[in-house]
C-alpha cells in the first residue's frame, strides 16, 4: 500500500516526527558509560507514554523477525545495526550506538534513527562511519520532490555511501510511512536514477541510509531480531521520515527548540 496524507494527517505526522526526534535527543543525552540497554528501553517506554503515543515496536511481528519485537526501540552496539532488541548490556567508552524509534500519534507514525558515540573516546573510523550515513541521508532528501522517482533517491544515498568506501546492502533500507509504520515503496540504499514511483505530495518516506564498514553481509543473532555485520565489523544508521511537498521534502524528524 502506497498512502498520500491528507493536510490533517500530515499536520499530525509534523507532531509524531517532533515527538520521535526529541525521545532520541533525550536518550542520546542520556546515554553514558555503564547505561544499560534495557535502561534505555524503559526510558522509551516512559517517554512515549507521558506523550499519549504508541510504539510501533513493541507488538511488531514481522515475517524477518521472531515476533512479536517485545521492545520499545532498537539498541544497535559496534557490529549490530538493524532491528536490534535491547539486552542486558553496559555502554562501554567508545561503543557506537545506534538508537532507530518509531511511534503512531494520533493515527499518525514517524520513524528515525541516530548513531553516535559514548563516552570520551571518538575512534575516527567510527565517527567517520556516521558522518557518511549522515551526509547520504542529507543526499536522499535532496533528491526527493514531486516529479523525482524513488530510483533517485536511491541513487543519491549510494553513491555517497560508495564515495566513501562502503558496501552497499540492499536487504533492508527506507520505506512509506504514514498510518502504518512500514508501506510502499521500498527504498533501497542504493538505485539507478529515474526508475521507481514518481513522488507526489503528501507522500511520507523514512529514509535510512545504514553501512558496514568493511562487508555488505548480514547476520541474526540467536535472537531471532538482531542483524550484525558479518564480519563483526562496525555499523552506522541515520534516517529520517520526510513528507515530499509541492516544491521539495520536509524534513518532520527533527528535534524541537528544546532539543536543537
Amino acid at each position: 500500500m502506497i498512502e498520500i496524507l491528507n493536510p490533517s494527517q500530515l499536520a499530525r505526522a509534523k507532531e509524531a516526527g517532533a515527538l520521535v526526534a526529541d525521545i532520541l535527543q533525550t536518550l542520546r543525552g542520556r546515554s553514558a558509560v555503564g547505561t544499560n540497554l534495557l535502561e534505555i528501553d524503559r526510558w522509551a517506554q516512559a517517554l512515549i507514554a507521558d506523550a499519549g503515543a504508541l510504539s510501533c515496536y513493541v507488538d511488531y511481528a514481522p515475517s524477518f523477525g521472531r515476533g512479536p519485537f517485545g521492545h520499545y526501540i532498537c539498541t544497535g552496539v559496534n557490529d549490530a545495526v538493524l532491528h536490534a532488541l535491547p539486552r542486558d548490556y553496559a555502554l562501554a567508552d567508545g561503543d557506537l550506538l545506534s538508537l532507530d524509534l518509531a511511534v503512531t500519534k494520533d493515527g499518525v507514525a514517524a520513524d528515525a534513527a541516530i548513531s553516535f558515540i559514548v563516552g570520551d573516546a571518538q575512534p575516527p573510523e567510527s565517527v567517520a562511519m556516521i558522518e557518511a550515513t549522515e551526509r547520504a541521508l542529507h543526499a536522499g532528501i535532496a533528491a526527493a520532490g514531486p516529479g523525482a522517482r524513488i530510483g533517485d533517491i536511491s541513487h543519491a544515498i549510494g553513491t555517497v555511501l560508495r564515495e566513501a568506501g562502503y558496501p552497499v546492502n540492499t536487504e533492508f533500507g527506507g520505506h512509506g510511512i504514514g498510518s502504518t509504520m512500514h508501506q510502499d515503496p521500498h527504498v533501497a540504499n542504493t538505485g539507478r536514477p529515474g526508475r521507481g514511483y514518481k513522488l507526489r505530495p503528501g507522500l511520507l518516506l523514512a529514509l535510512e541510509p545504514w553501512v558496514m564498514a568493511d562487508t555488505a553481509e548480514l547476520v541474526t543473532d540467536a535472537d531471532g531480531w538482531t542483524l550484525r555485520s558479518a564480519t563483526g565489523c562496525r555499523t552506522a544508521h541515520s534516517e529520517h521520515t520526510i513528507a515530499i511537498t509541492g516544491d521539495g521534502a520536509e524534513i518532520l524528524t527533527l528535534p524541537s527548540r528544546a532539543h536543537a
